[in-house]
């Protein structure tokens, strides 16, 4: 990535709309004019009966009736905005597509492709955050405006999909529509496709340096301090936080004088029930685990869909770490201190929630 171009990361798109057309202009209507004055000395039969003149009409009246005749004025269609907007839609896919072919885009010294991410990436995963898991977003406030911030969330689920809809919330309901930076274990780093799509949407290696560097160029980072311990749990210790590391998402934090802001995921925990775990496959796999749940893998690849439970990620109030000396990062007591309260404060969260839950699915 040594001649990858450095770009920020807000998002400068534009979203105006291109005005609808004029309505067309509505066809002039006749009017109907009243009864013609008889002639003037016209004699009127012996035999007609007499009757009473009809009540004279104000002036203007008979101007004012419809004439039915008279056709339904043509609506405005709105068609002209529909048309303005397909075009620029065309328009704005065959530039990326041509920027694709061409190599002309830009990604950052991480390889994060902020335009994929923005016009592919999130559109793809936007369908499975609204309508299969329906995530509720709460405390979206608390995420501050610009500059660096931690964010430190449970993790669950079998596989890290709650990762991503970390990061879809981010992205969809922060008012500057900040991107959120995931740390992400070594062996996303090592699985085919994966490994570039991760890059693509901003992960980066679970590891201080990289840390850092992302928290001093003001970036949004996001870890789950629980790892394959809190991932890859059985079903019956569901909500039951994991032992959080040594703390040194703390002393990362501490360093660099951002705030710790706590994120709390429900709902993640049932879209995979893990009732088993073969050791043996995982080791011949390489992997930390191999999930058995009651859909996987008796039923093949139909069992490797998610249960279409009803998410809600909340946001904590930020616990600042701007107050403290520099020196404060090497101290084991206050990162041992800081990084309980972190935890209590996740797992607290997470059993409101969970008593103001419905339902799994609802």
């Amino acid at each position: 990535m040594a001649d990858a171009k450095v770009i920020p990361f807000d998002d400068d798109r534009s979203r105006s709309g291109s005005g609808a057309r004029q309505a067309r202009r509505r066809g002039a209507g006749t009017r109907r004019t009243g009864a013609e004055p008889a002639a003037a000395g016209e004699v009127q039969p012996l035999s007609a009966v007499h009757r009473p003149a009809p009540a004279e009409t104000p002036q203007g009246e008979a101007a004012r009736q419809p004439d039915a005749r008279q056709e339904p004025a043509p609506q405005a269609r709105p068609d002209g905005e529909d048309d303005g907007g397909l075009e620029r839609r065309i328009a704005s896919g065959l530039s990326f597509l041509r920027r694709r072919l061409t190599g002309e885009y830009e990604v950052d010294d991480f390889g994060y492709d902020a335009e994929l991410t923005d016009q592919v990436l999130m559109s793809l995963l936007r369908p499975l955050y609204e309508k299969y898991f329906r995530v509720d977003v709460k405390g979206i406030e608390n995420i501050p405006k610009e500059g660096g911030a931690l964010i430190v969330a449970n993790h669950s689920g079998t596989l890290p999909l709650d990762g991503l809809m970390m990061q879809v919330a981010v992205h969809d309901h922060h008012p500057a529509g900040r991107h959120l930076r995931l740390l992400a274990a070594d062996l996303v780093f090592v699985l085919p496709v994966v490994n570039e799509l991760a890059r693509k949407l901003g992960h980066t290696l679970a590891c201080t340096e990289d840390a850092e560097r992302l928290l001093g160029q003001g970036e949004l980072v996001g870890v789950m301090p629980e790892g394959f311990k809190g991932i890859g749990k059985p079903f019956s210790e569901r909500y039951k936080l994991q032992r959080f590391g040594r703390g040194g998402f703390v002393s990362t934090a501490l360093r660099q004088g951002v705030p710790i802001i706590p994120c709390s995921i429900v709902g993640a925990e049932e879209i995979y029930p893990m009732i088993g775990n073969a050791k043996t496959l995982a080791r011949l796999l390489g992997f930390p685990y191999f999930p058995l749940t009651p859909t996987f893998p008796w039923l093949g690849p139909l069992g490797a869909v998610p249960l279409p439970t009803k998410w809600t990620i909340q946001f904590g109030e930020p616990i600042r770490t701007d107050g403290y000396p520099p020196e404060a990062a090497e101290d084991p007591m206050l990162m041992f201190n800081l990084t309980d309260q972190v935890r209590e404060q996740i797992q607290h969260t997470l059993y409101k929630l969970l008593v103001q839950r419905r339902s799994v699915f609802f």
